[in-house]
């Protein structure tokens, strides 16, 4: 059953020192997932603190709303580019802080049926929102060579894009490529095999889910409108996985400081301690910045 995935959030106390600065405050989690930042940070927040958690995958806000089972959280089934309009819905000017998860949850990573995870074969899915049309098997089974290059090279930083994609072409004349099996294959075929912990498909992966849910625009759209989310004297925490997303982070909020009116929390990235790293592998890529707006 989906209610036994293990959840771990990622430098939760770090993470709260940083952000929860008013106790009764409102607060934005972008990325909602199975509930684990929020379900810390109301541990340590007031009576009268809110947060908002924004989702864009159903069912993990199902199970989020069923393990936080608190009061304080209000959930909304939308990107967390939807917030500076659900704020002033709810008549609040922004929020004291608001952090931006980036990664995925345990949940969508290790269920095969959401066909992101490249141990596990399942359907060729890694859809966030499962009413989105455009699926990694769409893109892996009607997208020209050009685009498919494109994206392996842009959104998966990866060096063998080129015979990567060629290797689809000629994969799919053949019949469609329907798994997350099939496609871990083609590419471990274009490397000669596996060598090392990290699965030659690992990029490709990354790529393909990038692509079909939109990711870097929205993080882009997020870091362009974080005044209509953090209020005066408020904070914002992006949490990143990979050098694409930690790069637009790290430029825009290099852009808002000069501007003087947000100031940076912590001038450099800050990274898990050893010991979270030990217990949850998953950590270990994890890059925090945090930015206050004046």
């Amino acid at each position: 059953m989906t209610e036994n995935w293990v959840h771990i959030p990622i430098m939760a106390p770090q993470i709260a020192d940083l952000l929860l600065t008013q106790p009764g405050g409102v607060y934005v989690d972008g990325t909602l997932g199975l509930g684990g930042h929020t379900k810390y940070f109301l541990s340590r927040l007031g009576p009268q603190a809110r947060i908002l958690g924004f989702d864009k995958d159903a069912e993990a806000l199902r199970m989020a709303v069923e393990r936080v089972n608190d009061p304080r959280l209000t959930v909304f089934h939308e990107s967390y580019t939807q917030a500076p309009q659900e704020l002033q819905k709810l008549g609040l000017s922004g929020a004291d802080g608001a952090l931006f998860d980036l990664g995925l949850s345990s949940y969508q990573l290790d269920n095969p049926v959401r066909g992101f995870s490249i141990v596990h074969d399942g359907p060729l899915d890694m859809r966030f929102d499962r009413q989105n049309p455009l699926s990694a098997e769409v893109i892996v089974n009607t997208w020209p060579m050009a685009e498919l290059e494109r994206i392996l090279k842009d959104f998966g930083e990866e060096r063998q894009a080129t015979p990567i994609a060629l290797a689809i072409m000629q994969a799919r004349r053949q019949g469609k490529i329907a798994t997350t099996g099939q496609l871990a294959k083609i590419v471990e075929g274009v490397y000669g095999g596996r060598r090392g912990k990290t699965h030659p498909a690992t990029q490709t992966f990354q790529a393909l889910r990038i692509a079909c849910n939109g990711e870097l625009d929205a993080v882009q759209q997020a870091l362009n409108s974080l005044e209509q989310i953090v209020r005066p004297g408020g904070r914002a925490a992006v949490l990143t996985f990979h050098s694409l997303e930690d790069r637009l982070v790290k430029n825009r909020f290099k852009e808002l400081a000069k501007s003087g009116a947000w100031k940076l929390v912590n001038k450099h990235a800050l990274a898990p301690e050893y010991e979270e790293v030990r217990q949850n592998r998953r950590a270990r890529s994890a890059k925090l910045r945090v930015i206050e707006r004046m």
